[in-house]
């Protein structure tokens, strides 16, 4: 059945309302990090946890991302759900031991009798001046590794009913947030709801190109769709929602329909996420595409402090309406 009231919130507090909902489901349900309890993070997203759940369960830690998310192993193999946050994505680097020896790896080496349900909520996206240290987007990296699921919500709905299911799963699940859409507005629906990991989401319904984009890219690709069908160009906006597991269907599908693609991430395009879809999309939809299946990611430079530099260096809704009117044949 429809859900019969819809709210807006902001894509935040779909987050703070999923964690908070879940570790009143489950008691077993936590959270780690720096500055998580009395700061509520420095995006103010999990403010008000640690009033209601305790510090027991929302727990400040020393600034070391690498003990806390070794520590949040442990505990999710002994029987807890941690919830690690990671302030920023950049901060990945110091946890990749910890991530792809241990967490991605636990199952499979103990023949299946050891799980690590645990979920790492970071950040990713440029344009907030924040600097070449704190602005880039490495969830390919995260992509790359059997063991680990990676899901990049783009909208307040799906960032709820993503992190509900991420929660609930028994595999180490890497959750990457835009940290410029918090303020971002939409429905979420009253009563519960999941989404499944692995399932693609189509955002808007279009005939002549396929436009797949992840995360914030997803907002850029459907402005873009707005300025081509001011020319009479009608585009179809894809998201996949999780890079892993990756829901290959839809996008072939699409692109077998419009005949034309572009796949717009924020990440690197060297040995990126545009290249893994673009690869997926071109042998899955090769006898129907009349043109290169074309990928837009961020340029390949550390992230400037310069603010008109920085927002030269990753895919605009204008950027990705000059590629899409070429790609379609329109000078």
């Amino acid at each position: 059945m429809p859900p019969t009231e819809v709210r807006e919130l902001t894509f935040a507090q779909a987050v703070k309302e999923a964690i908070a909902e879940e570790m009143r489901r489950d008691a077993t349900v936590c959270i780690f990090g720096e500055d998580v309890a009395e700061a509520g993070t420095p995006f103010k997203v999990l403010s008000g946890l640690v009033e209601e759940f305790g510090t027991k369960r929302v727990i400040d830690t020393p600034i070391s991302e690498a003990g806390f998310t070794g520590l949040a192993v442990g505990a999710a193999m002994t029987g807890l759900r941690p919830i690690v946050d990671i302030m920023f994505g950049d901060f990945i680097t110091l946890t990749m031991d910890q991530m792809v020896n241990q967490a991605a790896k636990v199952h499979y080496m103990s023949g299946g009798k050891w799980n690590v349900p645990m979920v790492m909520r970071t950040t990713l996206g440029a344009t907030r001046r924040s600097g070449a240290q704190h602005s880039q987007s490495l969830h390919a990296w995260f992509s790359h590794v059997p063991g680990l699921k990676v899901v990049l919500p783009s909208t307040p709905y799906d960032a709820k009913g993503l992190l509900k299911s991420a929660i609930r799963d028994r595999n180490p699940v890497v959750f990457f947030e835009d940290k410029m859409m918090y303020k971002l507005r939409g429905p979420v629906p009253e009563e519960e709801y999941l989404i499944p990991l692995g399932v693609a989401d189509v955002k808007r319904v279009g005939s002549d190109i396929s436009l797949v984009a992840t995360s914030s890219m997803v907002q850029v690709a459907l402005a873009a769709a707005d300025l081509l069908q001011e020319i009479g160009i009608s585009a179809e906006v894809i998201d996949p929602r999780t890079t892993w597991p990756l829901d290959e269907k839809t996008l072939i599908e699409s692109a077998k329909k419009t005949s034309r693609a572009i796949v717009i991430d924020e990440g690197y395009g060297r040995y990126g996420v545009t290249a893994e879809l673009a690869s997926v999309i071109s042998e899955g939809a090769f006898y129907s595409l009349d043109g290169p299946v074309i990928r837009m990611g961020a340029m390949h430079v550390p992230i400037p402090f310069s603010p008109p530099l920085e927002d030269a260096t990753v895919p605009t809704d204008k950027t990705v309406f000059e590629v899409a009117r070429k790609l379609c044949g329109r000078s």
